[in-house]
């Protein structure tokens, strides 16, 4: 028990980098795809924390193991649909990542469990509002 105590106040000093930035990392995003004050508000509370570069840390997120482990979802997510990388895709891409933010929208695996435990889950409306601003991004990269 000793060791784990010591083990786990040693751990307290290894800080995953903090994934921050000063910029406005999805407005190449927001300003392509148009999407409302609703979905907006939704992005923010679900989605931009995982999947943009500037993550806002609850306060538990500075305590390990805790902050480890939200550090490998936010890399996860970035890894999967980071919105921050937007500007640099070409439209295949971008119709692509829409596509797949539908399906897990639809399928119920965005946001993961482990995100809803705490911050809570989509609303049906929420869901729905989502979906048909998706599809009517990816109908308006279509035109471009």
């Amino acid at each position: 028990m000793t060791v784990l105590l010591i083990a786990l106040v040693l751990l307290q000093f290894w800080r995953p980098e903090k994934n921050k930035s000063s910029e406005n990392v999805v407005a190449a995003f927001e300003l392509e795809t148009r999407p409302g004050p609703e979905v907006v508000a939704t992005l923010e509370k679900y989605c931009y924390d995982c999947h943009s570069n500037n993550t806002v840390y609850p306060w538990y997120a500075e305590v390990a193991p805790v902050s480890l482990w939200i550090d490998g979802h936010v890399e996860e997510g970035k890894e999967h649909f980071n919105v921050s990388d937007w500007a640099s895709w070409k439209l295949k891409k971008k119709d692509h990542k829409l596509e797949e933010l539908i399906e897990e929208v639809e399928e119920g695996h965005m946001p993961e469990d482990s995100y809803t435990w705490i911050h809570g889950n989509l609303t049906e409306e929420e869901k729905e509002l989502l979906i048909e601003w998706a599809e009517k991004a990816r109908q308006n990269l279509s035109k471009i």
